[in-house]
């Protein structure tokens, strides 16, 4: 394949996988793949996962099989470097003998790994927090979680758990941690409810910043009515191994603590000499997702720093943004290719349509705003937004799988839900 253009994708999110999922099944390049995990799944499925109210095992996208479908390479490992003059990306790669690296030749290196929680260097945090990043993050949090429910069990007392931002994936995972525990309820231990203290902080004045505030409010509400404690305005100076410090001076009790709070992009992008790198961290790239200082890296996603040129407005970083951009490399890097272009052929710039923000609640509630592209705009309440949540997961299943696999998959899903309990027990 010496003629043909080598395109190494890292990052197996949202962005990565489609992709090199549209790539591959192309033909037209030598796509691979890389991430340090074995499989995809959804990042906005990661609260339910960490409490337990849904089956990661049920809904994982296995790498190696996706690429054998689908006409692409997939190579395990995580982002280690780059060494930009050869054109070789490096990949740390676990192995029995040890953690090797491996490099990568690239005609055009795509980056979409994503970011992470921003601790803004507080404290304690890195020692004593769990944050929920990734797949990993959150199994290891749902098993902490289920040590501190058989020592409950076993020896009684309170179960205290605190989780720092007030975004949604902080006002998510509240509520399904109380959904889980109103499930487990069920299985021998009926006053499991009344011993959860649960407590939600966030330095703002007020909840879910990034959608209007009668969302905010009735949001508020709705984890009041669960006996969720909301502490806005509260800022934490402070982690230890039994609670946080605040600002004030106070302190909140915890066993349990999740760091939800910020975005910064990942560490390993600090270290790509002459690239550009916003405040947070993130890859500048210009209209074209190209970084500013090399065309032949483009970055996607949560780590790429891009602005709308229409509007002049930063696209946010969220899973809608980058599934957007990647459906916008994909389609037209896709047609140079079969015109016979070269990677380095400029591409189209990018424009974010916004579509649209939607939270939910577990089964207790869910709010929507639709874009004005979306239905001509409107709201979303109750049910129809987690019915809305849950067909945007299902649309991203079925654009993976194809619409017949995708479709029963969809299906085993529901009839699994007949048959398994509503919670994750083992």
């Amino acid at each position: 394949m010496a003629d043909t253009a080598r395109i190494v994708i890292v990052g197996g999110g949202v962005a990565g996988i489609e992709v090199a999922t549209s790539l591959g099944r192309g033909g037209r390049a030598d796509v691979i793949l890389a991430d340090r995990s074995l499989s995809h799944v959804w990042k906005p499925m990661l609260h339910t996962f960490a409490a337990g109210t849904a089956r990661a095992d049920r809904q994982k996208v296995d790498f190696f099989a996706q690429a054998r479908r689908n006409g692409f390479r997939f190579q395990p490992g995580a982002l280690s470097g780059v060494d930009r003059t050869a054109k070789r990306a490096r990949l740390a790669v676990e192995a029995a003998e040890g953690q090797p690296e491996i490099e990568l030749a690239y005609d055009l290196l795509v980056l979409a790994i994503g970011s992470r929680a921003n601790d803004f260097g507080t404290p304690g945090v890195a020692e004593h927090c769990l944050s929920i990043d990734d797949l990993t993050e959150a199994e290891h949090f749902h098993d902490q979680l289920r040590r501190h429910l058989l020592a409950r069990l076993d020896r009684g007392g309170m179960l205290e758990i605190a989780i720092v931002g007030g975004g949604a994936t902080g006002v998510e995972l509240a509520a399904e941690l109380k959904h889980a525990i109103n499930l487990l309820s069920a299985y021998g231990s009926p006053d499991l409810p009344q011993r959860l203290r649960l407590t939600l902080i966030e330095s703002g004045p007020r909840l879910l910043p990034a959608f209007p505030e009668r969302v905010s409010r009735a949001a508020g509400r709705t984890l009041s009515d669960l006996a969720v404690e909301v502490r806005t305005g509260a800022m934490v100076t402070g982690a230890d191994a039994t609670g946080f410090t605040l600002k004030d001076g106070s302190r909140i009790s915890a066993g349990l603590k999740v760091w939800a709070a910020g975005v910064k992009a990942p560490d390993v992008l600090a270290g790509l000499d002459g690239l550009e790198r916003s405040r947070t961290g993130q890859l500048v790239v210009g209209p074209d997702m190209r970084t500013s200082r090399d065309p032949a890296i483009i970055a996607l996603g949560d780590c790429a720093s891009i602005t709308d040129p229409q509007t002049g407005r930063p696209v946010p970083a969220t899973a809608q943004a980058a599934r957007q951009q990647a459906q916008h490399l994909a389609r037209h890097l896709g047609r140079m290719l079969a015109r016979g272009d070269t990677v380095a052929t400029p591409l189209p710039p990018f424009h974010y349509v916004e579509k649209g923000a939607i939270v939910s609640l577990a089964d207790f509630n869910g709010w929507g705003t639709l874009g004005r592209y979306t239905f001509g705009g409107g709201r979303l309440n109750g049910l129809s937004a987690r019915l809305t949540h849950d067909l945007l997961y299902r649309q991203h299943q079925i654009g993976l799988l194809g619409p017949v696999r995708g479709t029963l998959t969809w299906l085993l899903d529901d009839l699994d839900h007949l048959i398994s309990p509503p919670v994750k027990l083992d």
